[in-house]
């Protein structure tokens, strides 16, 4: 009786892991040639349908433009609810907290300028930094950009005429060099940027870091339930911590954690971080691999399993339960007392079952 349920269950889980959907989001950067991108560091967070995005946009100049220009087009998946000025410390905290040592508002405007009709939504200087939020297709994106100062290389180009079919609305951000340098901005100093969208789930392109070279990027979230790798072990909870994300070479879970009362008092005590909540859990992914490798953007279900989708797939196309596990099945920490008698639960169900086929097998038999 007790193979029978074990192959039962395995059965089970063979089909479930085979019916899993793809994800799909999308996003882009688009540095103009005098920007090199190094270890990235992201922080998302997802709560009530409202997305907190945190990044930086490190000042940099080379020597033939002597920071002129410097600027990247983003793509968003929503217009934005604020822009504001991230937290001056929560990227180095949460690093700090991964790696532990033993021992305004923009004002809304429909102006466009005769070389373009792409729409722009939203202004806003932080710093030595403007931001415009626009919104159209990827040639009127691209006209924007050519009547503004950004210079677009042939690659980008491409990437944005194929993400601006996903979403509309991008972000240009581009560094005033001469208030950087009234300011005393030196080569490297970072701006953080606080994006805050509405969204359905929790969306992060990293194809936007695959222009060249390595890419090497660290990508924290915060979210009401842990993070997996797989609705498998979302639906056995067990950890992810130390798996590799199915499908993309070089990214894995590499830290999880209950937000601890330390971490929750550091990170809502810095500027505009007062949304954080206490009882969040704390994710570390990295992702060390080949440019060429890194041809997908992530996204989080509602259940918190990851999902990823080729760039240029719509931000929100991300739909729970197609292929997934029921909804009813319970996600529990393993080895708990309430997991364990679901567990019971559902065998019992299951020989319940084999015995009543059993039992008309042996009634048929008997006539």
């Amino acid at each position: 009786m007790f193979k029978k349920i074990a192959a039962l269950t395995l059965a089970l889980g063979i089909f479930v892991v085979q019916a899993l959907p793809a994800f799909a989001c999308g996003g882009l950067v688009a540095p103009n040639g005098a920007v090199r991108l190094g270890r990235a560091t992201t922080l998302v967070a997802w709560h009530n349908g409202i997305e907190h995005y945190l990044t930086t946009f490190t000042y940099q100049e080379n020597n033939t433009n002597s920071g002129a220009n410097l600027g990247w087009i983003v793509p968003l998946p929503a217009v934005p609810l604020k822009i504001e000025e991230g937290g001056a410390w929560t990227l180095q905290r949460l690093e700090r907290e991964s790696h532990p040592v033993q021992l305004s508002f923009g004002a809304e405007s429909t102006a466009a300028t005769p070389l373009n009709k792409a729409t722009v939504l939203q202004q806003v200087k932080i710093e030595a930094l403007n931001i415009t939020v626009i919104r159209g297709s990827g040639q009127e994106v691209l006209n924007w950009a050519a009547s503004n100062g950004f210079s677009v290389d042939s690659e980008t180009r491409d990437h944005l005429l194929v993400y601006a079919k996903a979403s509309p609305i991008f972000m240009a951000a581009k560094f005033d060099t001469s208030a950087a340098k009234a300011r005393g901005q030196l080569q490297g100093d970072g701006t953080p940027i606080l994006i805050t969208m509405k969204t359905e789930h929790i969306w992060v392109p990293l194809e936007i870091l695959s222009l060249d070279g390595q890419v090497q990027a660290d990508l924290y979230l915060l979210t009401d339930s842990p993070v997996y790798t797989s609705e498998l072990g979302a639906f056995a909870g067990q950890s992810s911590v130390g798996t590799q994300v199915p499908g993309a070479q070089g990214f894995s879970l590499a830290f999880q954690e209950k937000t601890t009362p330390a971490l929750y008092h550091d990170l809502s005590t810095d500027g505009n971080m007062g949304w954080v909540w206490p009882d969040s859990w704390m994710t570390y992914l990295t992702l060390d691999a080949p440019h060429t490798t890194v041809t997908y953007d992530l996204g989080i279900t509602s259940t918190g399993v990851i999902r990823l989708a080729p760039f240029g797939t719509a931000p929100m196309a991300v739909v729970d339960g197609q292929g997934s596990l029921p909804g009813w099945l319970p996600r529990l920490p393993l080895g708990t007392p309430q997991f364990l008698l679901t567990g019971f639960i559902l065998l019992s169900i299951v020989a319940g079952i084999v015995l009543l086929v059993r039992r008309k097998q042996r009634a048929w038999a008997g006539f």
